[in-house]
């Protein structure tokens, strides 16, 4: 049988020791950010809301909000593209 090559593959584990390095801080969860914020995409530890695994490090522009999540706009090469993130995977 063939593995799983989804989402996650080879992802959980560089997940789990960021998580024993650093904990998930309150100021971080309760973060807010105005549209036309820059802001770089650092996944935290958790299944709520994780972007892609690709577009970490990236850099964003906050477009709105949607509820407790944002919608930002990632440039990937020529493309742009339209995500939504929970705060908790931004940082300024």
């Amino acid at each position: 049988m063939r593995r799983s090559k989804g989402k996650f593959s080879k992802r959980t584990k560089c997940l789990r020791k960021r998580a024993r390095k650093r904990s998930l801080t309150m100021q971080r969860v309760l973060s807010s950010f105005k549209t036309g914020d820059k802001v770089c995409i650092d996944p935290a530890p958790s299944q709520e809301g994780l972007p892609h695994p690709r577009y970490r490090g990236r850099h964003a522009v906050v477009l709105g909000t949607r509820g407790k999540y944002y919608v930002i706009e990632v440039r990937t090469g020529k493309a742009r593209k339209k995500l939504i993130i929970h705060g908790m995977h931004l940082r300024r």
